[in-house]
């Protein structure tokens, strides 16, 4: 359907890291499918046609290099990005060889794992992303350029990152935990205050020319952004207009 997301397959049996990819793809826009073997991975790649795999290699009936192998003899040239604990070379050799486009060895770092996902999707022309607007604020992930108005902002890669998660999901409340997990790959714990210090040091370059507040607190929970002046948020039943 036009306007729609890239559909992202995720076939991955750790239950764990399987639903880590599918938080992480959410956050980032994408539609997602998940299976949890080979078997069911060529199954997924027949009815819903993804524009790009994610594909562990250890997997139960069918492995992932099968998997590979029969996409590529089938013509299926979908991209295919591989991820595994194994870090020998030979290893990486196999999995490029039965056709994978590009390889990634657990633990990986989330930075890495998208930027290698958006480079397939632009290499297979599926990754032209229009730049996120709130109010007059802009930000173009491909060229990670940030202005307000005629003005720009200069970021850290941690403050760009939170600042995109907060600009794809506006006017809807990100818990805390969910950041941390997003942005840093796990969760420091309610005592940690690295999420205040990095929103304050990002809202002092946001508002550095005078601009309205546009990252709210929600105390006790985390951070919303706003996408109107007039923005309101009906949240935890009670209104809250923001400060």
């Amino acid at each position: 359907m036009a306007g729609e997301s890239p559909l992202i397959l995720v076939a991955e049996d750790d239950r764990e890291v399987r639903e880590a990819l599918e938080r992480i793809l959410a956050f980032e826009g994408y539609r997602h499918v998940s299976v949890g073997d080979g078997a069911a991975a060529l199954e997924a790649m027949d009815q819903h046609q993804p524009a790009l795999v994610l594909l562990d290699v250890m997997m139960p009936f069918v492995d992932g290099l099968e998997v590979c192998r029969r996409l590529r003899d089938r013509g299926d040239r979908t991209p295919v990005l591989m991820l595994t604990a194994r870090q020998e070379v030979a290893d990486r050799v196999a999995g490029l060889d039965a056709g994978a486009d590009d390889y990634v060895t657990k633990p990986f770092a989330l930075d890495e794992l998208l930027a290698r996902i958006r480079a397939l999707l632009r290499r297979h022309g599926l990754g032209d992303e229009a730049p996120l607007e709130a109010m007059d604020l802009l930000l173009d992930p491909q060229r990670r350029i940030v202005t307000r108005g005629d003005r720009a902002i200069e970021l850290t890669r941690t403050e760009f990152d939170l600042l995109d998660l907060l600009m794809r999901n506006p006017e809807i409340v990100l818990e805390r935990s969910a950041m941390y997990d997003h942005v840093w790959g796990y969760d420091f714990g309610d005592s940690s205050k690295s999420l205040d210090v990095h929103i304050s040091y990002l809202r002092r370059k946001l508002e550095e020319g005078g601009e309205d507040r546009i990252i709210q607190t929600v105390r006790g929970i985390g951070y919303v952004l706003r996408s109107s002046p007039a923005w309101t948020k009906l949240y935890g039943g009670e209104l809250t207009r923001p400060e």
